[in-house]
This record gives C-alpha cells, structure tokens and sequence, in this order.
C-alpha cells in the first residue's frame, strides 16, 4: 500500500546504494584522535564548554588548518567581530585564502553567505548569539538554540557541508549547552580543564560515527593550543620529592593512561566541623574514603582539617584514584613520605579491600615507562615484570603497611 502523500524511497541494506560517509582530516591531530579521522561530510559537531576555556582558539585553528589544505572555510562569527575573529587567526598562524569570515548574526544570513561560498566547513560561534527571525524568543533562549541548531543540521545534510557549532554551557551543563541539543547533532565534544591552567582536555560524549573512548590533550599556549605528546610527564613536572601526601597515581582517561599525583593535607582543626576540601575529585568519594581509614585502619581524623587536590588542573573522576587518595591522607596525617619511586592505583570499597580496576597493565605500563620501580596494585594482577617490583595489595591495611616501610618520616 502506498504511503500517503507520495512514495517514500525504500533501501535494501544489503544490496542498496552505499552510504556515503567522506571522512577528512581536520588537521589538528589530538582532535582527529577523538574523531575517530577527522570530520564527516555533512555531520553536524557541536563543541561544548564553559567560556574561556579555549573554543574559539580551537575552532580558529580548525578553521586554519582546514582552508590551509585548500578548503573553503566559512566562520560564521555571531559573537565577535571580523576584526577579533582575524586578530586571533593572525596570531595563530598566516590566514589562507580559502577562509571566510561573516558576522552574520541571523541564520538567513549565515545561510545566504554559506550557499554563495559554497564552504566544505562551517564552523558557527557560538550558536546562542544565532537568531532565527521565524521562531519567537530572544537569542541564547532554548527555543532559538534549538531551533538555529536544527537548521543547521537541515542545511548540512542538505548540502553535504561539515558543521562545527560552539555552544557555552555552565558548570551543570545547563542551559543550551550539550545536554540540550545533543540530540539534534551528530557528534558532542566537551572541553574541559582549569582556565587558570594550562592543559585542556578534549573528549567525545556522543559520536555517531565512531567510538568515544578516546581523549584530546592540549596544553594552552601563547601561539595557541598545542598538542601534548607525553601528558604524564607536563602532570609531574613540578613534582617535589620527599614530601608527605603526595602520592603519584595511574589512571585512565578514555582509552589513555596518564599518571598524575593526588596531594593532601591533613591539620589538627580549631573548627567545630573540620573543613573538607577536594578539588579535582568529588567529594562524596574523598569522605567515604575519609570513613574508611577511621573504621577498617583505625586512624583518627574526625578533629582534622583535610583537603585534598590533584597537580594539574586535571579532574579524577574515575575510581581508580581511590588507593592513591587514600594513602596521600594517609601519608600527610603520619608524616611518612611514601617513595618517590613508588605509584599506586585501585579502588577501595567500604570493607576497605582494594578492588580491580579495568586496564590495570596499562596503567602498570604506563608508570613504569616513567621511572616508577615500584606499582602497588589490587590482587591478581600479574608481578615482577621486566625486573620491576608490583605490590599486590588486598586491602588499605597492606598498602599502608608497605607504605610505612619504604617511607621515611618527614614533617607534614
């Protein structure tokens, strides 16, 4: 029976025609790493983050690197002005010929100078300054965000063009930011890190045309946002050895291994409710862990100030960091120093035993790639690899134990 209206065209997906999926690179290669490639014709990428955390810088050189290759770029800057937009291109790196700015702040606009230039990418920033005159509302509403995102979305899948849109979002990830628009676009990155910083982290939260494991790493600079090669090295640079409560810890992020240190302090409070900081880390987890060492290693901090932070600027929000955590309030509220040599991860439970966690020889590989000789680690996990010392550890008690065996009393 025909479908109202007019026959609609069926496929048979084993011998129809081919999707057509063009893949180019974007020539930043940390964000061809979360790509999965590059950028898809056609799809529709929405970059997500808190402002002043470096989109524009990373569009613009998106953008630079792209019509570099000989393709037409069109920089949809609803934000800033030409002469913003041109000044930080200029810093970055000479403006290629094939690299177009509009300030066009109505999607008609935008529209109108994207089909007489005719781009292979768009790249729209932000679209909450984009209005759209038939839809009611003010710019930057969720009505208009929505509505300017789906056209874009319409006008990609039309003309094949690849669309980049920045979005701003809060700390919750609110209003018209990735959480509210994640539907209507292929692909949502999130970049993240400290603004007082100076490394970035680029992830992938949604990819229709790939994975999502892996992340970017950039470290902010004068010229722009350049790649890391060896992130666990910029995250021990500035490492102070001997020190009580700094513990060196291998985690994953995506489908990376880093290692970076977690520190804490731990000092007798004039409070009635000792503070508790964490920065880095959640807090409900660094209280739990707090809880534990009281209860199953018999350690007092309930009068105790305590605050804990990872070296950085990067968040740990993975259980992997428990141990590491642990030992640091641990090693500070003692005044044993744990080896510098020495890195730990695992996750600990509430009876105190320390868990496995996934990609434990990555992790394993990755600290001994950087000098650590010793790896204290959860059970059944395999030792004495390559003349190397792995410390099995079955609970906090263990590990704190070894702890007190390879450290050295120092003041807190």
């Amino acid at each position: 029976m025909p479908a109202p209206g007019g026959a609609t065209k069926l496929l048979d997906l084993e011998g129809g025609e081919p999707a057509e999926s063009a893949l180019f690179s974007t020539g930043v290669p940390e964000l061809d790493r979360v790509l999965g490639g590059g950028l898809v014709a056609g799809s529709v990428t929405l970059l997500g983050g808190e402002p002043g955390i470096g989109k524009s810088t990373l569009t613009v050189q998106l953008a630079l690197e792209a019509a570099s290759e000989g393709r037409k770029v069109l920089i949809v800057s609803a934000e800033e002005s030409k002469s913003q937009v041109r000044s930080r291109a200029s810093r970055l790196g000479l403006i290629p010929e094939s690299l177009w700015i509009t300030q066009a702040s109505a999607f008609g606009e935008a529209l109108a100078d994207a089909i007489s230039i005719g781009p292979e990418l768009v790249i729209v920033d932000s679209i909450q300054t984009v209005l759209d005159d038939q839809t009611p509302g003010a710019p930057g509403s969720v009505t208009q965000v929505r509505q300017c995102a789906q056209l874009f979305t319409r006008m990609a899948k039309i003309t094949g063009m690849s669309v980049v849109m920045v979005g701003h979002v809060t700390k919750d990830g609110a209003l018209a930011g990735p959480r509210s628009l994640e539907h209507v676009v292929d692909t949502v990155l999130s970049f993240e890190g400290d603004r007082g910083g100076q490394l970035r982290i680029l992830r992938a939260l949604k990819h229709r045309f790939g994975g999502t494991g892996e992340i970017g790493l950039f470290e902010m600079t004068q010229l722009g946002l350049q790649a890391i090669d060896d992130p666990s090295a910029v995250l021990l640079e500035d490492r102070v050895p001997g020190v009580a409560g700094c513990v060196a810890t291998a985690i994953t992020d995506g489908n990376r291994a880093l290692v970076a240190e977690v520190q804490a302090l731990v000092s007798p409070s004039s409070l009635p409710a000792p503070r508790r900081s964490a920065q880095g880390l959640d807090s409900s987890r660094v209280a739990k862990l707090v809880a534990v060492i009281e209860k199953r290693c018999g350690i007092p901090l309930g009068g105790m100030d305590i605050f804990v932070s990872v070296a950085g600027g990067i968040k740990l929000v993975e259980p992997g960091s428990d141990l590491a955590v642990a030992l640091a309030i641990v090693s500070s509220a003692t005044g044993i120093a744990i080896d510098d040599n020495v890195a730990v991860f695992g996750e600990i439970g509430l009876a105190g035993e320390v868990r496995t966690v996934p990609n434990a020889r990555a992790r394993t590989e990755e600290a001994l790639r950087h000098g650590f000789r010793r790896v204290i680690l959860p059970p059944r996990v395999e030792t004495d690899r390559n003349g190397k010392e792995l410390i099995r550890a079955s609970t906090l008690v263990n590990a704190i134990e070894y702890l007190e065996l390879c450290g050295s009393s120092t003041p807190n």
